[in-house]
């Protein structure tokens, strides 16, 4: 099993971030996909600050379970996402996205036994430098022994 430890050292760990470019098509694709109205305006759906977040982090999920000395073959499982709209996010704009390594746990589960919970923050920041969302993700990683 990997130590604590390891795992442990990863808090405060910046991910590499990146851009997400928000397009039209997009917006619409997803509101067509979920049943939402279209829009004549440029505002985008709500779960884009998640999407954005997600996909500027800079990092492939597969990546972030190699950061948690983990794959997808090991079972890894999504905990919980806490997003935060400060702002509407609008089409046609590039947002910048930053993120950390906020948290990481050792856990006990009746189910899966012993597992790590690792979260991590991502701001989805405005072209003007406010943050426009912000995602607080967690995954399980289970950890045999």
């Amino acid at each position: 099993m990997i130590p604590v430890e390891a795992v442990r050292g990863l808090v405060g760990r910046k991910l590499p971030g990146g851009t997400f470019d928000l397009e039209h098509y997009r917006n619409w694709l997803t509101n067509d996909v979920i049943g939402s109205p279209q829009r004549s305006d440029d505002l985008a759906h709500p779960m884009f600050c998640y999407y954005a977040a997600m996909g500027g982090m800079g990092l492939s999920i597969g990546e972030l379970f190699e950061l948690a000395h983990s794959s997808g073959d090991e079972g890894p499982m999504f905990g919980e996402c806490d997003m935060e709209v400060r702002e509407p996010l609008r089409t046609g704009v590039s947002y910048e996205v930053r993120g950390v390594i906020t948290d990481v746990k050792r856990k006990q589960g009746g189910a899966i036994g012993t597992f790590d919970l690792l979260t991590f923050r991502l701001e989805v920041v405005a072209p003007g430098g406010e943050i426009a969302g912000v995602c607080t993700n967690s995954f399980i990683f289970p950890r045999k022994a």
